[in-house]
């Protein structure tokens, strides 16, 4: 009976009034319950301007509210009467999954802005179910660039000049465009090249209305389905959103980053122009570079990608280890790379937009976690556990983070036995979704923030053709640095402090040589790897040499 359902479907004389009535309700109620205040914008100063960026939220709505509302009865009516445990579910629900993330992705291509953003972050997100991620990851790349009469208002409005008074030369075609700004190359009269990063116009109330909505309909769809809650991604969202709407933020962002990376020479991060910087205009250094995962421009180049794959997630783990202060975008249109530098190339790192600067006690349990998941400490990894909040589920974070269960024999990078993958299916499979949503639930922001980044670098990493280790003893080796600069905190008496002290010395002066010893074994293996290739190729110009040589001989 199930097998022979087919998906819900509206009839179409219906779609138009329901569409119309919520989305005049949701843009209202946008309008007069969001909390944040409409600040000054100046494309926004005329009625006219007004009245037609309320219609348009008004349609931004109606699409929203239809398209969710229309995945919601698709689950209820798809997935009725079906065991949840039955592999028949599974199956259904996977048909529903991509049906959904589908409508989704036309979704967001139709209201674009603040939806296609919305599309990237939820992609990102390694929580979501592969049809969600695999479907919305297309969003990445989608921007359609503002007409350049409008970019110019927003220049010469927040500047306070025209742009022959500040530029000599101003390419009125951008290089770049993202969903909430886009980026013009110019030279200032000085000669020196710049990127200049201008924000849309009328952003603010279009944001205003647009996460309004999204909250509303989280609220809804956890209201129908109590195991899927979805409140959190939303306000993290916008959390994120807002930070990136206030370039002076990003300027300040970038300047601290580079800071902390003030000694090291393969990463780069452009210069800003404060004089020629506000909070909707940003005006840097002009970087040239390629996008990270461009392996036709690094073969190009002479450049290793598996080389620039481990300095991406040395720069990172870096950031989350050490420093405790995170970009939280790594997507390859914000990481270049230059064929310049000591190493034979430099990363470039923009759009400092968005970033989460981690609690000082929570980056030190981080980076306890990782020391235990490189030990399998089963009980370190549950006492942290109970410390992040999420109980039980610890068990699962060898799982994410390294891809070995809590009992593994494997070696580090290395591949779960058979027995250990049938282990771990049989327990996945026993899992519902009300407990994937409350582990995620009880994650602090700052492990969300990590999760969503790290999720980016994996997928930049695999596509660079490194190895899983490259990132795993990235993580590690940064782990064990950032206990070794833990700052001091004197508890009790000096001698117990002391004693303290050196069992912390002791303790990780031992993880450091296990992690040093695992990065030997990776390069001897690297170089075992390049050998062996090198005498096969060589076996294989012997072979076809002797060949030819018995074929002339014989003829």
């Amino acid at each position: 009976m199930g097998a022979n359902r087919r998906p819900f479907r509206f009839l179409a004389t219906s779609r138009v009034p329901l569409r119309l009535a919520t989305g005049i309700a949701v843009a209202g109620l946008a309008w007069q319950t969001s909390p944040k205040p409409l600040s000054a914008d100046s494309s926004l100063s005329s009625s006219g301007e007004k009245i037609k960026s309320a219609f348009d939220g008004v349609v931004r709505s109606s699409r929203a509210v239809y398209t969710i509302t229309f995945i919601i009865v698709d689950y209820k009516y798809y997935l009725r009467s079906l065991p949840p445990n039955s592999s028949e579910y599974r199956i259904k629900l996977s048909e529903v999954h991509l049906r959904s993330a589908r409508r989704l992705l036309r979704l967001c291509e139709a209201n674009k802005g603040f939806y296609v953003k919305a599309g990237q972050f939820v992609s990102s997100l390694r929580q979501v179910p592969k049809e969600y991620s695999s479907a919305l990851s297309s969003l990445q790349d989608q921007a359609i660039p503002c007409h350049f009469k409008d970019i110019k208002e927003v220049i010469t409005k927040n500047l306070g000049k025209d742009l022959s008074e500040v530029f000599l030369a101003f390419d009125e075609q951008p290089m770049a465009a993202a969903s909430i700004a886009q980026v013009h190359r110019g030279v200032l009269k000085d000669n020196k090249e710049v990127a200049i990063k201008v924000q849309y116009p009328g952003l603010e109330q279009r944001m205003k209305i647009d996460i309004t909505t999204m909250d509303i309909l989280s609220k809804l769809v956890s209201w129908i389905f109590p195991d899927y809650r979805f409140e959190r991604v939303v306000s993290e969202f916008e959390r994120a959103t807002s930070l990136e709407l206030d370039f002076i933020q990003e300027a300040n962002n970038s300047e601290r980053t580079a800071r902390n990376f003030k000694k090291n020479n393969i990463i780069k991060i452009p210069h800003v122009y404060w004089d020629l910087t506000t909070r909707h205009v940003l005006t840097m250094q002009f970087c040239s570079g390629h996008k990270v995962d461009d392996l036709d421009f690094l073969k190009d180049s002479g450049i290793n990608p598996k080389k620039v794959a481990k300095a991406l997630m040395e720069v990172f783990a870096e950031m989350i280890f050490v420093h405790g202060f995170l970009h939280g975008d790594p997507h390859p249109g914000n990481i270049l790379v230059s064929p310049e530098g000591h190493h034979r190339f430099s990363l470039v790192l923009l759009d400092h937009g968005i970033y989460r600067e981690l609690d000082e006690r929570f980056r030190l349990d981080y980076c306890q976690l990782w020391k235990a998941l490189i030990l399998l400490d089963s009980q370190k990894i549950q006492h942290l556990g109970e410390r992040f909040g999420v109980g039980k589920y610890s068990k699962y974070f060898p799982v994410i983070f390294t891809g070995r269960t809590i009992d593994s024999k494997s070696a580090l990078g290395g591949q779960m036995s058979n027995e250990e993958k049938k282990r771990l299916k049989q327990e996945l499979r026993s899992l519902r979704m009300e407990d994937i949503s409350s582990f995620l639930e009880s994650l602090p922001d700052d492990f969300l923030s990590i999760l969503r980044t790290d999720g980016l670098l994996r997928s930049i990493i695999s596509k660079l053709g490194a190895p899983r280790r490259v990132r795993l003893l990235a993580y590690a080796r940064y782990a064990a640095y950032g206990l070794g600069s833990q700052s001091s905190i004197n508890s009790g008496s000096r001698v117990t402090y002391a004693l303290s002290q050196i069992r912390t010395n002791v303790s990780y002066i031992q993880f450091r040589i296990l992690i040093e010893i695992l990065a030997l074994l990776s390069q001897i293996e690297d170089m075992r790897y390049s050998l062996v290739s090198s005498l096969r190729r060589m076996l294989h110009g012997v072979v076809y040499f002797l060949s030819g040589t018995l074929f002339f001989l014989h003829s």
